[in-house]
């Protein structure tokens, strides 16, 4: 009879030893900045590939939460494909 009453108590307590857990949300990992992860990489106004995976299919500039960029790094972003559409290397719109 304990024994029943024991494993009852493990399944309701069933906390995996954190604090805030909660079974029907998983623990989403936060995204990592792509241009602080590697140090090497440097964004470039006139590599329109490089720049291409920042903006949406119509060509509009994709937010921080979509990116994963950090503050910093977003402005940058946001005057490379500024300056690209300038000097006509990504169009301002793609219908």
């Amino acid at each position: 009879m304990a024994d029943k009453k024991n494993r009852k108590n493990n399944r309701n307590n069933n906390n995996n030893n954190d604090d805030d857990f909660n079974p029907r949300f998983k623990k989403i990992r936060k995204k990592v900045c792509p241009l602080c992860a590697d140090k090497n990489f440097v964004l470039d106004y006139k590599n329109p590939d490089q720049i291409k995976k920042f903006i949406n299919d119509k060509g509009k500039i994709l937010p921080r939460r979509a990116t994963g960029a950090c503050a910093k790094h977003q402005r940058d972003i946001t005057i490379a494909v500024k300056r690209a559409r300038q000097i006509a290397m990504l169009p301002y719109t793609q219908e």
